[in-house]
């Protein structure tokens, strides 16, 4: 094999390998960008259910204050006799 034809093949199989290279990173790439742009609908989703779940924090103090009146009205249902 002459000198020519080796560099021309080294020349070929070094554009293939490129090519393939090529060929599986751009599919990654553009599901990366994909997953990025979905990333942000989902944080501003999770940052609106952080809003509409504040009240939420108070809960437990409601079920405190039914608790005392619960009570109340069955101290007052006793008295009267129920």
């Amino acid at each position: 094999m002459s000198s020519t034809a080796g560099w021309t093949l080294g020349y070929v199989i070094a554009i293939v390998v490129v090519l393939v290279v090529v060929a599986l990173v751009v599919p990654i790439l553009l599901l990366a960008r994909r997953i990025g742009n979905q990333a942000a609908d989902i944080d501003a989703a999770l940052e609106e259910a952080v809003d509409h779940t504040a009240a939420l924090s108070g809960l437990r103090t409601t079920i405190d204050h039914a608790g005392v009146i619960v009570a109340g009205l069955q101290r007052g249902r006793e008295r009267l006799g129920g």
